[in-house]
């Protein structure tokens, strides 16, 4: 049974704070897995802004829909998984 997606509102423009240079010298991994979820934490927050409110509302397409609206990359399945991971579940 098909479900019918709504559209995103607009997206409110959030202030940013002023970007700081990341530590030299830790390995090429500890880079990858921050940055990861830095974007993780931007699509998480704009989801929850354009009314998903479960991780089972976040899948892989809506993401990547919600990453081009916000100008950021399209995410990893990875990336995808850490991003529902940030979603709280209230169903208990």
């Amino acid at each position: 049974m098909a479900t019918a997606v709504t559209p995103l509102p607009n997206l409110p423009t959030l202030p940013t704070l002023p970007k700081k240079k990341l530590p030299a010298g830790r390995p090429r991994v500890w880079y990858e897995t921050h940055n990861r979820r830095l974007k993780a934490m931007r699509l998480a927050i704009a989801l929850l802004h354009s009314g998903v409110q479960r991780p089972k509302q976040a899948d892989n397409r809506r993401i990547r829909r919600v990453a081009a609206r916000i100008g950021v990359r399209p995410p990893s399945n990875t990336t995808c998984r850490m991003v529902r991971s940030l979603i709280p579940d209230d169903s208990h």
